[in-house]
């Protein structure tokens, strides 16, 4: 047993009335105890549920992710600002996702995207991009972090699959099935960046208040350019049957958008879930930018986000930009490019 995690754990664990928040250096102190598995089983799965009954703070999240920066992976700077996407691990059960697709067409206009994820994910275990990455015909598994780094600098995605490269943090997942509710460490993946260098944080979330645990750890650990958006099932998924909420910062600045898709001519339905082989004929044929139930929702999202990335100077010109690279084949050249380039990597040897 490790007495030091039963210190931190009688703070949070100790009631609504006398729980306490914990600083972050503590914060971060028993995030590597769990990581390195030195807390007893008992200990971390306590730790674990008490966190969630009590809410984690702004600065508990920077803690936590201090720690998962110390341990975990990180991507070397490539020569571009990069767009990190932080998808909710456990993936989707109701709404079709569009996180690759998306993906795709920003890199088609030159913005790198870095994606990270694991396998299918308790407790809700939804489809996750790393079986959505598969069913386009890009393997992630295998590759070590250089390789990954070498194809987000030369083709402009990238995707960090914490099975692979992040083993200590895989290691807890079995803690969400047995515990039987999303621990804290889900709030913290939706935040986190595997990536060193100069980059724009984009975080999905459902509830209102995880967007302040969110400002709250990025303001204590100097990142300055972050969305934040409430996403189809807490995704980085723009809605169309719904106002979409998001909040922008930049070197400190921070705004908040409301954007009604009406206005722009792209409200409707939420497309469904549909079977991992259905979802992937749909999206080759968004990717071409032919008709397909995907292209819409495709030409909303990947539009909101070339403009928040500055390919254009409007929504207006960006919604127009999509859907112009869409149908002249750029993105699916990217997908075809990335295919080879993802082939042609040896078997991964190290780290």
């Amino acid at each position: 047993m490790s007495h030091e995690f039963r210190a931190l754990l009688r703070k949070v664990g100790s009631g609504p009335h006398t729980s306490q928040d914990l600083p972050r250096s503590e914060a971060e102190s028993a995030m590597r105890l769990m990581l390195h598995q030195e807390a007893t089983p008992a200990q971390i799965g306590a730790f674990l549920i008490s966190h969630r009954i009590k809410r984690p703070t702004g600065e508990e999240l920077a803690g936590m992710a201090d720690a998962y920066d110390a341990l975990g992976p990180q991507i070397p700077a490539i020569s571009k600002r990069v767009w990190v996407f932080c998808h909710p691990y456990d993936g989707r059960s109701r709404t079709a996702p569009l996180g690759p697709l998306t993906a795709l067409v920003m890199a088609s206009a030159g913005i790198p995207v870095l994606q990270h994820g694991g396998d299918r994910v308790p407790t809700k275990e939804g489809l996750p991009l790393i079986e959505l990455w598969d069913s386009l015909g890009v393997r992630w598994p295998g590759l070590s972090l250089m390789q990954v780094r070498e194809i987000l600098e030369t083709v402009g995605l990238g995707f960090v699959y914490i099975v692979d490269h992040f083993p200590l943090a895989q290691a807890l997942m079995p803690y969400r099935d047995q515990i039987g509710k999303r621990p804290p460490l889900s709030t913290l993946e939706l935040m986190w960046s595997p990536y060193v260098g100069d980059q724009t944080v984009v975080c999905g979330y459902v509830h209102p208040p995880t967007e302040g645990m969110f400002r709250g750890a990025f303001e204590l650990r100097g990142t300055t350019s972050f969305l934040t958006v409430k996403g189809l099932e807490g995704s980085c998924d723009l809605a169309r049957d719904r106002t979409a909420i998001i909040g922008a910062s930049e070197n400190g600045e921070f705004e908040r958008l409301s954007l009604a898709p009406r206005d722009y001519g792209f409200a409707d339905r939420e497309v469904p879930l549909m079977e991992t082989e259905d979802w992937a004929a749909a999206a080759l044929l968004a990717l071409k930018g032919e008709p397909s139930e995907l292209l819409e929702p495709l030409v909303w999202n990947s539009g909101f986000y070339l403009w928040r990335s500055q390919v254009s100077a409007t929504l207006e010109e960006a919604l127009v930009t999509a859907r112009s690279i869409l149908e002249k084949g750029d993105v699916w050249n990217k997908l075809e490019e990335l295919r080879s380039v993802r082939n042609s990597c040896p078997p991964r040897i190290g780290g």
